[in-house]
């Protein structure tokens, strides 16, 4: 699932039957997480957790870069939780807010999984738009999705080449290869960052995940980036940019975060 940055606009005569609405809510540093009824409490906690340590790696309950934190609030940025895809397409927008949206699912979520040899989307959902609308709005000459930036000139090397579209095949000597046709450039940069510091923190790094992903994505692990590309390990570990440095375990010690009642805006 992409970042999604869109006002749902439904002019289909079905409009008037869509019922399934947003019921929570979980305010982390001013970034909202709604949920409908379909999502487990436990799942939405800890997708709020996630990203509580994301924001405030060092769990001080400061976050630890604010200039980020400003972005993500100023673009109204939001994590949307539902059941699955199909639930989102139900929903009634008509009372929801503008702003940048992220969905993520119930039944993608999964606490824990690498123990269990699954991945836990949530941790490649919420850092989407830390870095999508956080860091590209902070440092828009670094972290912009745009080309040219810092961070695309760095991306352009690892995909063997500039690429406006996804080429029919990528070069040999690529190791970030994504052939996901509508994701346009500014979508691989995105995935790209994502695959790029999870694999530092060691997200990806557990039995079984490497031969899932390296289709797409080859250095899995923080020796691997290091190593292999040493220009995106050097930029995402500089210490001006407050990424975060330790995966999160979806136990944020600053704050015990509790389940509010949805209010629309």
């Amino acid at each position: 699932l992409l970042f999604m940055s869109w006002s749902p606009n439904d002019t289909d005569s079905s409009v008037s039957t869509k019922t399934v609405t947003f019921t929570k809510q979980i305010d982390v540093f001013g970034v909202h997480i709604y949920a409908t009824d379909n999502v487990a409490d436990e799942k939405m906690l800890h997708a709020a957790n996630l990203m509580a340590e994301y924001l405030d790696n060092d769990e001080d309950g400061i976050p630890d870069n604010q200039l980020v934190v400003d972005a993500l609030v100023s673009e109204n940025t939001m994590l949307i939780m539902a059941k699955d895809e199909d639930e989102l397409r139900s929903m009634d927008w008509s009372t929801f807010p503008p702003g940048a949206k992220q969905g993520l699912w119930d039944n993608e979520t999964r606490p824990g999984g690498a123990q269990r040899g699954v991945f836990d989307a949530a941790l490649e959902e919420i850092i989407h738009p830390i870095t999508d609308v956080g860091y590209a709005k902070a440092y828009p000459e670094v972290f912009g999705t745009g080309p040219g930036t810092v961070v695309a000139e760095i991306m352009d090397k690892a995909r063997g080449g500039h690429f406006e579209k996804v080429p029919e095949k990528y070069p040999d000597n690529a190791w970030y290869t994504y052939y996901d046709e509508t994701c346009l450039y500014d979508c691989q940069i995105t995935e790209y960052v994502y695959w790029a510091l999870t694999s530092i923190l060691g997200a990806q790094d557990f039995p079984g995940r490497l031969e899932n992903i390296q289709e797409e994505w080859r250095f899995n692990t923080k020796e691997k980036v290091q190593n292999g590309d040493p220009e995106i390990y050097a930029l995402l570990t500089d210490p001006q940019y407050k990424f975060p440095t330790v995966l999160p375990d979806g136990v944020y010690k600053a704050k015990t975060f509790t389940i509010e009642k949805y209010q629309s805006k």
